[in-house]
């Protein structure tokens, strides 16, 4: 592995900030009731030296892991750089997991100490921490009988000295969302999440003056590259989202200058504006010379996103559609593309360089190349050192020569821009021998504001079909005669229409709109809301002998 020491460590970011801007607000926390906290940069270094000499004196051996379960916070972020600070290797998870799989990376990772915050279902959560497990809980945690945060920073001195980690040690174990079997302990490396964070920053021309709105979990890679990592080395100010319900108000309340969102939330805020005003009215004003800007300010002012400067979309690719209506109100809306083995570190769309339907281009110091099978293999000094404790999964995750094996299917044009084309295990084979791959098809689907989610599937027979769960206003109409037939008439046009722009072999046979709400409850969703294909093909297999006999575009299960 090639080590950048030339790279600063986040450790030394942090110390940076402590000597260089130690008035300066880093982060707001709410605190409920329309409170906040303000955390400077002094006092964020102060509770994260008192934080990391408590946990040295708890004796842990030399290498241990800690985990955090919690939603976002400034806790969050301290703990991360206590449990560096102290010499251990950080271990998140998704605050949404079930008990059994907390269980799981608990006992997998050998975690010896949990940070137990934020969270909406710690009840249900509660089984699967072993009581052995020394638990730490922050200010606004649900009611427990943990040591608290505040308590320990009260009692505690802080380390004075300012320890320095090596860029080839292993700093996180981040666990993959488990779409199918058990999830993967991705190892990252100091160097690995160093080489990330200064390459995003020199590609955006972030600044210390941005301001960002964290709430995409932290847990997750794309969030702690961008936001948590991303603060550290630009100093930017970090908001924190309060709660769903307070959402649009604390967008408001950040103004945020970067924002970064995942498909369903730019599909959702679309659909938001069209309630408030119907798509076609928005687009006449639009095309009214002396309206269009003043619309087009009011709208993103209406989003909380009019001083956005840079706007991100990743985890799973957006529409065509989506993506050029954010462009006509003057939002340039950028991909990115990654994976938890890279640190999210792999392709972004530059500004000026995008083309919709593409990713965009290698970051810098990223090798990107395409089997002879189209599956993208990337190399750079942000890929992974392994999975924890399993060398056979290393082994099958890299080719020969080094690259990583991504598991998607793409396309390189002639600018070095990548087009994702679907996953290869995801594609299946028709009972006339054709491949089709699902992804491309369900985004064309999803588009749709009466469409929430879509499942392509149709493998051994003649023709695919599409599972769809509707949108929460295409469910309102469902609910009255006529509203139902809107509904049906309206997906029979978009089976049409998407079937016009696809090869004969991936026309869709038919439609079947669900009863059942997917969700992680239901373990049809991963933690990071991608489907969990193998559940819902496995849920309805068996209606489809029955489906394909009856011939009709759009069925009610």
């Amino acid at each position: 592995m090639e080590l950048h020491t030339d790279i600063p460590l986040p450790l030394e970011r942090l110390y940076f900030w402590e000597r260089a801007r130690p008035s300066d607000v880093y982060m707001t926390q709410p605190m409920g009731n329309e409170t906040n906290m303000d955390y400077t940069w002094q006092r964020t270094a102060d509770e994260v030296r008192r934080m990391a000499a408590y946990l040295k004196s708890l004796g842990l051996p030399e290498g241990s892991k800690i985990g955090i379960l919690s939603k976002n916070c400034a806790h969050w972020i301290m703990s991360d750089l206590a449990i560096w600070m102290a010499g251990y290797i950080s271990v998140p998870l998704y605050p949404t997991l079930t008990a059994d799989t907390i269980r799981y990376i608990l006992d997998h990772s050998e975690v010896k100490v949990l940070f137990v915050g934020k969270l909406d279902g710690w009840e249900a959560m509660k089984p699967g921490v072993p009581e052995d497990i020394h638990c730490i809980s922050y200010p606004l945690s649900p009611p427990n009988d943990f040591i608290c945060w505040d308590k320990i920073i009260e009692v505690t001195a802080p380390m004075q000295d300012s320890p320095i980690r090596k860029h080839g040690e292993l700093a996180t174990i981040v666990y993959t969302s488990g779409s199918t079997g058990q999830p993967k302990g991705v190892m990252l490396s100091f160097n690995n999440i160093a080489y990330a964070a200064r390459g995003v920053i020199s590609e955006i021309e972030v600044h210390r003056d941005d301001r960002v709105l964290s709430y995409l979990p932290l847990s997750h890679v794309f969030e702690r590259f961008v936001v948590e990592m991303g603060s550290l080395y630009a100093g930017f100010r970090l908001f924190f989202a309060e709660s769903l319900d307070t959402f649009v108000r604390d967008l408001k309340a950040a103004r945020p200058t970067l924002f970064l969102a995942v498909p369903r939330i730019w599909t959702k805020f679309q659909l938001g504006v069209f309630e408030k005003m119907p798509k076609e009215k928005l687009d006449k004003l639009l095309r009214i010379p002396l309206l269009s800007k003043v619309i087009k300010k009011k709208v993103l002012k209406g989003l909380g996103l009019q001083d956005v400067r840079f706007a991100g979309s990743g985890s799973a690719p957006l529409s065509d559609d989506i993506m050029s209506w954010y462009r006509s109100l003057g939002l340039e809306l950028l991909e990115g593309y990654g994976m938890s083995e890279n640190f999210a570190y792999s392709h972004m769309t530059k500004p000026g360089r995008s083309r919709v339907g593409y990713v965009g281009e290698p970051l810098p110091g990223v090798e990107v190349k395409l089997s002879p099978e189209k599956e993208v293999l990337v190399k750079s000094p942000a890929t992974m050192l392994g999975y924890y404790k399993d060398e056979e999964k290393t082994a099958e995750a890299f080719t020969e020569d080094g690259f990583l094996r991504t598991g998607d299917l793409g396309e390189i044009d002639e600018e070095g821009r990548l087009r994702l084309i679907g996953r290869i295990k995801e594609q299946f084979k028709t009972s006339k021998g054709k491949y089709v791959a699902p992804a491309p098809i369900e985004n064309r689907i999803v588009a749709h504001p009466m469409v929430e989610m879509a499942c392509v599937a149709g493998a051994e027979f003649p023709q695919p079909h599409c599972l769809v769960m509707l949108s929460e206003e295409a469910m309102r109409l469902r609910q009255e005669e006529e509203g139902r037939k809107s509904v049906e008439e309206n997906l029979k046009v978009l089976l049409r229409e998407v079937n016009k722009t696809v090869d004969p072999h991936e026309s869709l046979g038919f439609m079947v709109v669900v009863n059942d709400q997917w969700g992680m409850e239901n373990n049809f969703l991963t933690p990071t809301m991608k489907l969990k294909r193998n559940i819902v093909e496995e849920t309805y297999k068996p209606y489809l002998n029955d489906w394909y006999q009856r011939r009709e575009p759009v069925i009610w299960q």
